[in-house]
């Protein structure tokens, strides 16, 4: 067995198996499982029982769904699964499906249980050890607030099922089989509205799964290095670079890895941020000494984004202009066969449709926006990794602060910030505004706070009044969001002094917008990005 396997097995080890039913919160379940120092995967839930088979999952794990088990077409997983003896767990709607495969009675609930309630624990043995409060009074049993999104209820268990623990509205809010090693929960410990949701996963990992702690970026990072070399052999390699974190850390990774074979090339396709490009290439050069090449495209991307509006079009556009940079670059440099990019997790799950209730949110120009045909063969180490992942991946190999804790900045640059077409001019207006938007957030010591705040181009015009006369022009909307992931954000409560600075520096400094407006959207339903 060569290292880059032993290496492999070693961080891979006691894996668990996510079965996605579409939840929004899936994501979330499988960044909790890592947190716990567990690899862990997300697969549609009717992923074939053969794949599941061959995945040897140490443990199950089944998400909640929008659905009803009771619906036309419901979404489901290979009953199979109940038999395997895996360890399982069910999670709202993978609890409900439990139940209905196995002879229970999943039933609409008297009033619809959403948000807060409290968990009273029937059976702390194993799923549910140290959870809850200390006993109030002699024969008291421990509480604890959990986080419930369900209409359907269980309101019989199947055959050989015990109660572990019960709400007002639940009187079955978690169940267990001991003998076959089945577990459901109604309530979501995913989300940080159950404060002690990760000890009860950590109980269903350690306790129940046997798992052990093996997943941690050191142990990445060997294993990492290792495949890139075995991959790659003695060839010559070029590196996509950005200047945002993903490609950074992939770019150091690689360059750790092949050294000189790895040449970088920074491609100014025009949709950059103010003095994106000088800052970029300054810093590989002087402080990583990286070998990087500087290409101005952007003539030739804004003229294939001439009269383009839909955001899909674009980022496919964008794609395809890359890599035939890259390809033009290549035949100068000895025709290098691999392409680094720094491809995300979250990327291949939004990117992907799978057969089952997952669905393309949108395309990421360096996942779905590549060309089906392309000269190069792919390397993405960043590939099964969530942000957090990243930056701790970069943390480790030394990265400074000012690389790792840049805000995300999309693939396709501002093309997906201006709604509409994408000119010359309205570039010119979105990059003053958007460096304001980042001056000021600076200077009220927010930005490492803030996942992400940005400036986006509306395709309207308003009526305003500068200077006695009226205006009619352009509207600029404002977006912070916190998240950890990127998968969900909520929109950052800004204070009204900050705000106030950023619409008057705009509409003053910014010639053409007489207008700011402030997105005050939560992803889901919202995205991050307007496109």
């Amino acid at each position: 067995m060569c290292a880059a396997e032993s290496h492999a097995d070693k961080i891979h080890a006691g894996k668990i198996l996510v079965l996605d039913f579409g939840s929004q919160y899936t994501q979330l379940i499988a960044r909790r499982i890592r947190e716990s120092q567990v690899y862990s995967e997300i697969h549609p839930c009717d992923a074939p029982i053969s794949f599941i088979r061959d995945f040897k999952p140490k443990g199950i794990i089944l998400s909640g769904s929008p659905a009803s088990v009771y619906d036309n077409k419901p979404p489901y997983c290979p009953p199979e699964i109940l038999d395997l003896g895996v360890p399982i767990l069910g999670i709202c709607y993978g609890m409900q499906w439990i139940t209905h495969q196995l002879d229970g009675r999943v039933s609409k609930s008297a009033r619809r249980e959403y948000g807060r309630a409290e968990l009273v624990i029937d059976d702390a043995t194993d799923l549910l050890n140290g959870v809850g409060d200390a006993l109030t009074a002699q024969g008291s049993r421990p509480e604890t607030v959990v986080w419930m999104s369900h209409g359907d209820r269980i309101d019989r268990m199947p055959p050989g099922f015990d109660v572990l623990a019960h709400t007002a509205n639940s009187p079955i809010a978690a169940m267990r089989n001991e003998k076959r090693r089945l577990y459901a929960i109604q309530f979501h410990p995913e989300v940080a509205h159950t404060p002690q949701g990760l000890a009860i996963l950590k109980n269903f990992l350690y306790r129940i799964c046997g798992c052990a702690p093996t997943w941690t970026m050191k142990a990445y990072l060997e294993r990492a290095v290792e495949q890139i070399r075995e991959r790659v052999g003695d060839v010559d390699v070029i590196c996509a670079m950005s200047g945002g974190v993903d490609s950074a850390v992939a770019a150091i990774l690689t360059h750790r890895a092949i050294g000189d074979q790895l040449t970088c090339i920074f491609v100014d396709n025009g949709l950059l941020r103010n003095q994106e490009a000088e800052r970029v290439t300054e810093t590989f050069r002087k402080l990583f000494k990286l070998n990087l090449r500087y290409v101005d495209a952007s003539k030739n991307f804004l003229k294939k984004l001439k009269g383009v509006t839909d955001p899909e079009r674009k980022r496919r556009i964008i794609g395809r202009q890359f890599i035939q940079v890259f390809e033009e670059q290549a035949k100068n440099m000895g025709r290098p066969e691999f392409l680094v990019q720094g491809t995300l997790y979250p990327d291949v799950i939004e990117s992907v449709s799978f057969k089952g209730p997952s669905a393309t949110i949108k395309t990421h120009h360096n996942v779905g926006g590549l060309p089906t045909r392309m000269r190069f063969k792919l390397v993405e180490p960043l590939r099964e990794l969530f942000k957090d992942e990243v930056r701790r991946l970069g943390e480790e190999m030394g990265l400074p602060e000012e690389i790792l804790w840049r805000h995300p900045f999309p693939g396709p640059g501002l093309a997906v910030r201006i709604i509409g077409e994408v000119t010359r001019k309205r570039l010119d207006l979105l990059r003053e505004a958007d460096d304001i938007v980042e001056q000021e957030i600076r200077k009220a010591d927010l930005y490492p706070q803030i996942w992400q705040a940005f400036a986006v181009l509306l395709p309207i015009k308003t009526v305003g009044v500068m200077g006695d006369e009226r205006t009619y022009e352009h509207v600029m909307a404002i977006r912070a969001v916190h998240s950890q992931d990127g998968m969900t954000a909520d929109w950052v409560k800004l204070p009204h002094e900050v705000l106030e600075r950023i619409s008057n520096r705009i509409v003053n400094e910014v010639r053409g917008i007489n207008r700011v407006v402030y997105d005050v959207s939560s992803k889901p339903p919202s995205t991050i990005e307007w496109e």
